[in-house]
């Protein structure tokens, strides 16, 4: 122990902390030299040939478009995902029969059309054409069934278009398949 105190009061100890001081000095300038030319290689690096953009500006710009683009998505998938409830009330299921409503007339003149929703739930109509006048007839359709005495032909109408597979269902396009 006596012996490393002697040391340390030396001279010797003096010299090499000095020189290992001063090897740490010209360690670091050599560091800081190689640090500020790869910083110069890097900023040619990222120098885009032809224009000279900044490489690392352009991902920036290009992540928040990217950003943006994602929240416009969104955005559309809420939209779309709105209409879908909305689409769900409206006229998707037709279904029409065609008769001929008295004997004396010829041709089937006369008509049922049913007009319903996602939930079989719309209107049927009925035209009844003879020679003297035309009458339309509306009775409103709950679930596939209406509150009003509805003819046999209506009931067609109306079974028709709850068959009809939703074609004119917009989720439900027969053109997709």
């Amino acid at each position: 122990m006596e012996n490393i105190l002697e040391l340390l009061k030396s001279d010797t100890f003096l010299i090499i902390y000095a020189v290992l001081g001063l090897v740490l000095f010209i360690g670091f300038l050599i560091i800081l030299i190689k640090l500020s030319n790869l910083n110069k290689r890097y900023n040619k690096f990222m120098q885009k040939l032809g224009n000279g953009k900044n490489i690392e500006e352009d991902l920036e710009t290009y992540m928040y478009r990217v950003d943006k683009v994602e929240k416009q998505n969104a955005e559309i998938l809420d939209f779309c995902q709105n209409i879908e409830e909305d689409v769900s009330g409206c006229i998707q299921k037709v279904g029409i029969v065609r008769y001929s409503a008295f004997k004396d007339t010829g041709s089937d003149l006369s008509f049922s059309l049913a007009l319903l929703d996602e939930n079989n739930s719309g209107v049927v109509l009925n035209g009844i054409y003879s020679r003297e006048m035309s009458n339309i007839y509306a009775k409103p359709v709950e679930n596939g069934k209406s509150n009003y005495t509805i003819s046999e032909e209506e009931k067609q109408a109306i079974e028709k278009a709850i068959q009809s597979k939703n074609i004119y269902n917009v989720k439900n396009n027969p053109k997709d398949n």
